[in-house]
């Protein structure tokens, strides 16, 4: 599924829109989905907020999307309002923040603030995706709760995935970077990801997404020597511009037959060597399609602005 289109499940429950005034027979087994429209005050989010934990009952629910909070372009998210909830939202698991298509902000627009009061406030949150990287700040803490990390960006700065890699997350099983260009603040290479591809950062990792990148390559060339991936189950360096030289390097390094699924999907192989890929790795779940055309000014990411 894209940025393009809305979840319909998370966290493995099925996705509810506050907007659409459902009565669900469980409200703590859905994941409540809030969306304002453009422009709403942020009294408008308290609003709704409330509204969803009046339905989910005493401990709240169990997974929580945000989509637009009212002015996600010009505005972080209201992290405040959701923090001083903190106690009737007990039973929060999961959390996406910025599940917003590009018609609604563009996912470089987003604008954010500091994340880490949320992990703070909510030691069992397992899951937390966000979406946009504008104004995102991370202060690097121990969170023993959280199995699952997804930063969704058309650039992330590098400065962010240097505080990700320093947090102490000894249960993180899943973590999912999006990379981006640099032309939106993906300003990090390959050497900011050591930490985390040296296998110190996070003891439980099984899969590795790398995702969206600019520097797909030299990520391809960093992976293929990191100790790490001897451990992964699962490796995504999907909606990238890898190419031949990127796929050579993979299949020339450490060996790759004990993962259950590779991802290079939006590719900038050839057909030849996106078949090689496939063949050399029998019993890997490899995914080559969506195969794409190096333009006159060269290649592109598939998530950018």
């Amino acid at each position: 599924m894209s940025i393009h289109d809305y979840l319909t499940t998370f966290a493995g429950l099925p996705v509810v829109n506050l907007s659409d005034d459902p009565r669900p027979d469980d409200p703590a087994a859905v994941a409540w989905r809030i969306d304002l429209e453009f422009e709403a005050e942020e009294s408008a989010f308290v609003e709704a907020l409330d509204s969803v934990l009046d339905r989910a009952g005493p401990a709240g629910p169990t997974a929580l999307i945000v989509g637009e909070w009212g002015s996600a372009y010009d505005s972080g998210f209201p992290t405040d309002v959701l923090v001083s909830r903190a106690e009737r939202l007990s039973g929060l698991r999961a959390l996406f923040i910025g599940e917003m298509s590009g018609e609604q902000c563009e996912i470089s627009w987003i604008q954010h603030g500091d994340i880490t009061p949320i992990l703070a406030a909510f030691p069992a949150l397992e899951h937390l995706w966000v979406r946009g990287s504008e104004g995102l700040e991370l202060t690097p803490l121990r969170h023993e709760g959280l199995r699952e990390l997804v930063l969704q960006s058309g650039g992330l700065p590098a400065e962010v995935i240097r505080a990700v890699s320093t947090c102490d997350l000894p249960n993180l099983t899943h973590l999912e970077l999006w990379l981006g260009v640099d032309n939106y603040g993906g300003d990090a290479r390959a050497d900011d990801l050591t930490p985390i591809l040296s296998g110190r950062a996070f003891p439980a990792l099984t899969h590795l997404g790398l995702r969206n990148a600019e520097i797909a390559e030299e990520v391809a060339a960093a992976v293929a020597a990191a100790p790490l991936v001897a451990r992964l189950t699962s490796l995504d360096l999907s909606l990238g511009v890898l190419g031949d030289t990127g796929a050579e390097t993979l299949l020339a390094g450490q060996p790759l037959t004990h993962l259950k699924s590779l991802d290079l999907s939006h590719h900038f192989m050839s057909t030849e060597m996106a078949q090689r890929v496939v063949d050399e790795l029998p019993g890997v779940a490899v995914d080559v399609s969506d195969q794409q055309r190096e333009e006159e000014w060269g290649r592109y990411t598939a998530v950018s602005e």
